[in-house]
């Protein structure tokens, strides 16, 4: 066993031990802390050993050399610790997604829904809807059984299906949060458009803080999509610079325009940044199928109302037809626009950290549960058998929920996407 060879001895379980590690009779390691998790009672289900080393670059290296010797030692696979814990019953499926948006979480708001998820938000519902399918199915299966009792059927069956339309509203309930807690997850999209030279990477520059995008005032300079991660009062936004929108042929900036207006087309907001000097094409503007606001730059090249108005942060309405005026070189404007962002953020997000589902695959099976409920109740009328084969099936989306029936086609594909050793 590692702990053994590495401390020389047998460690109390469960009790943080200082010990010189030792490759054996060889040299010493480190001066480090060691706890000893003995199975089952461990986050794995398995024996776990935790070695708290410093971390400099020779202590890992000859750490992870002396393991390597070991037999039957090798390093963990991307989630397996997680993926172990899964198989051994220490959590389930939803857990286990969670745990990957946890670490995964660049705001705090991502954060503290992946917490609650991990903590079972999602799956002690499911665990409790399931198990009420499965009291209704038992119960409308005893009718079936006692069909020669006379009115034992009737008293059986009525509370059940009193059940399965409770449990319809319910899952309904949650399924009607229109996907806001996966938005959570994946972000407001952002982009930035416009015709060339009217300061988009410019204005991204400034909203990242550092320089992302090249400036120039030669047209054509970007011809690729500049993506930023931005984190507003905790909401997790994406900010993209685009290809100046214009008639070209260059072949290359002609992609970019073309990738430019792709990419606005799928946004949730789009910023159209015209400056001074030009006027809004409304033959453009139609061509975008999000939100839309108007940015005018340059303002500082404007009148002196127009530079005091933007100065001032006069906030307008939200929507269509919004408009900000700044000056990105300047820095006029922009705390206004960056709390226009962050509003605009917590509305299209709403309450959406308090929502239940966290993945479209949750959605989806949830969606072919509440669809199996209400056939049950549809044809409870026209034979108990088949009312209960619609219950198996809500029982059985509700267990590849939890990741409990039928879900090897999706383990793969979770777990590879985690850190190494988690």
């Amino acid at each position: 066993m590692a702990v053994e060879t590495f401390a020389g001895r047998v460690l109390e379980p469960r009790i943080a031990t200082r010990v010189l590690l030792r490759d054996g009779e060889g040299p010493a390691i480190d001066d480090a802390i060691v706890l000893w998790f003995p199975g089952p009672a461990s986050a794995t289900g398995e024996d776990v050993a935790e070695f708290q080393v410093h971390g400099g670059r020779a202590v890992l290296a000859a750490l992870f050399a002396a393991l390597s010797r070991l037999e039957n030692t090798r390093a963990a696979e991307p989630g397996e610790f997680t993926r172990r814990a899964f198989e051994n019953g220490k959590i389930d499926l939803t857990e286990a997604e969670a745990l990957d948006d946890l670490i995964h979480a660049d705001t705090d708001r991502q954060r503290r829904q992946a917490l609650r998820q991990l903590q079972g938000l999602l799956g002690d519902r499911a665990r409790d809807w399931r198990a009420r399918v499965i009291q209704a199915l038992a119960l409308i299966e005893a009718g079936i059984d006692f069909s020669d009792e006379g009115d034992v059927p009737a008293e059986l069956i009525a509370p059940a299906l009193a059940t399965v339309e409770s449990l319809v509203a319910e899952i309904a309930d949650a399924l009607a949060g229109q996907g806001r807690s996966e938005r959570l997850r994946d972000g407001v999209i952002v982009a930035i458009a416009g015709p060339p030279n009217v300061g988009k990477s410019t204005l991204i520059n400034v909203l990242a803080r550092r320089e992302v995008a090249i400036v120039s005032p030669y047209a054509g300079t970007t011809r690729d999509l500049i993506e930023v991660q931005l984190d507003l009062d905790g909401y997790p936004v994406t900010v993209i610079d685009t290809a100046g929108i214009r008639d070209t042929d260059d072949p290359i900036e002609q992609e970019g325009v073309r990738r430019a207006r792709s990419r606005a087309a799928e946004a949730d907001l789009v910023l159209w940044m015209t400056d001074a000097d030009r006027g809004q094409s409304e033959e453009k503007l139609k061509t975008m199928a999000a939100t839309l606001w108007t940015i005018r730059n340059k303002i500082d090249l404007g009148s002196v109302n127009e530079r005091a108005e933007a100065a001032r942060g006069d906030r307008p309405g939200q929507g269509a037809g919004t408009t900000f005026k700044i000056s990105a070189r300047e820095g006029i404007g922009i705390s206004t626009l960056v709390a226009a962002l962050a509003a605009f953020a917590r509305d299209y997000f709403g309450s959406g950290e308090d929502g239940l589902i966290g993945r479209e695959r949750q959605r989806n099976l949830l969606r072919e549960t509440v669809a199996a409920l209400e056939r049950c109740l549809r044809v409870a009328g026209a034979g108990d058998e088949l009312a209960a084969e619609e219950l198996r099936m809500a029982s059985q989306s509700l267990g590849r929920l939890l990741g409990r029936v039928d879900v090897e086609d999706v383990l793969d594909k979770i777990f590879r996407e985690f850190c190494i050793g988690k």
